[in-house]
């Protein structure tokens, strides 16, 4: 058990809770602040939208240990809000809602929307809304309710749109309470080369939000193998999507990774480094990077094990622990995850032995992104789903 302090629509709330409580169980059960509706609890639904300093996050998969310290507003913190209150009235006029489930996070994200781009378009409001999900309206009245409120403030004032800082504390806050009060969207590159080289790398002791375990073989001596993992530059050209901007030493560099997962598009730039024990062949990779267009974080620790697997075959075996915050992070309890790095380690493998060959990696393989890989594993899920319900 542990005790947090959390100011919770302009109320300080100290209480004990058990370290995994996600933050939604939190509100609503110690709380009774039952506005914040839970269905999915993987982040995908968009039902437990609420305000984690002042930016939409998913309560359901934040735990409540996180926030301490910070400042949380639900949907019943809202109920004097001017943008909320026109929205209500939108919603209600427009017809745009039914059962009312996916209300109060459909709220949450259509004021994020009007404070954040006051000259959305139709299609840009449907963009944002695409991680809430509604079952009841087809969401046309609902588009028709947040363009209402849009025309009428840009009637009323016309101004800019208002800069918003990164999502809440969802993984960021931990052991970094100064650094929560600035916004590290407007760090310039010397204030982001200090926060890199202060050497909080990976995790810190903080429990990641994905583990995964995986290996696969090549065809190739182990030495030879462990000879190639010893060069980051040619290990990361076998990764989709991965590339080195910066070689800060040997085992020390900078980089970037593209990733698309369904509508979401991520474009992160970070720091790694790598340590390696060439006694057991095995090393360790530590990183940390966000991707300032979208607002995800991500930190994370890749072990990894090279083994002789008899007969010219090599094993590697990876165990790769992330934490997620941001957008990405709905994908973070989602069985789609471990399928996704499947198919990842099957292209890394494949790229591997390409290299180890003499032979480039797979056309295109170099850019490739998840998104290809997302849908077909989507699909592929409810095939199984529907296969399965009919035998």
């Amino acid at each position: 058990m542990m005790q947090i302090t959390i100011h919770v629509n302009g109320r300080q709330v100290t209480d004990t809770i058990e370290p995994r409580m996600h933050l939604a169980d939190f509100l609503r059960e110690h709380l009774n602040l039952t506005g914040t509706h839970l269905r999915c609890e993987q982040g995908a639904c968009g039902a437990c939208t609420l305000l984690i300093d002042g930016q939409p996050a998913r309560s359901c998969i934040t735990y409540a240990m996180m926030c301490d310290g910070a400042s949380v507003r639900t949907i019943e913190g809202l109920e004097n809000d001017p943008i909320v209150m026109a929205l209500r009235t939108a919603f209600a006029e427009e017809h745009g809602l039914q059962c009312g489930f996916c209300t109060p996070g459909m709220l949450m994200t259509a004021r994020d929307i009007v404070l954040r781009i006051p000259d959305a378009t139709t299609e840009r409001v449907r963009l944002e809304l695409s991680g809430n999900l509604c079952r009841c309206t087809g969401y046309v009245n609902i588009v028709k309710a947040i363009m209402r409120v849009l025309g009428e403030r840009r009637s009323q004032s016309g101004g800019p749109a208002r800069e918003l800082g990164p999502v809440g504390p969802v993984g960021a806050r931990h052991g970094s309470r100064a650094a929560s009060a600035s916004n590290p969207r407007a760090m310039d590159a010397s204030a982001r080369d200090s926060v890199s080289d202060t050497g909080l790398l990976g995790l810190g002791g903080r429990k990641p939000t994905i583990e995964i375990r995986k290996s696969f073989s090549v065809a190739r001596p182990v030495a030879e193998v462990w000879a190639f993992f010893a060069n980051p530059a040619r290990v990361v050209t076998c990764l989709p999507g991965a590339s080195i901007v910066r070689q800060r030493g040997a085992n020390d560099f900078d980089g970037a990774m593209s990733i698309k997962l369904g509508p979401i598009t991520a474009n992160f730039t970070g720091r790694a480094r790598l340590t390696r024990d060439d006694n057991q062949h095995s090393g360790v990779i530590v990183g940390s990077g966000n991707d300032r267009g979208g607002g995800s974080r991500a930190a994370g620790e890749v072990e990894y094990a090279v083994r002789d697997a008899g007969s010219g075959q090599t094993t590697v075996a990876l165990t790769i622990r992330a934490l997620l915050a941001g957008p990405l992070a709905q994908f973070g309890r989602s069985g789609i995850v471990d399928d996704l790095v499947d198919k990842m380690t099957e292209r890394f493998a494949t790229n591997l032995g390409a290299m180890l060959s003499g032979q480039a990696p797979a056309e295109g393989e170099r850019a490739l992104e998840a998104g290809s890989l997302f849908w077909s594993l989507f699909w592929s899920r409810l095939k199984k789903l529907f296969g399965g319900a009919g035998s």
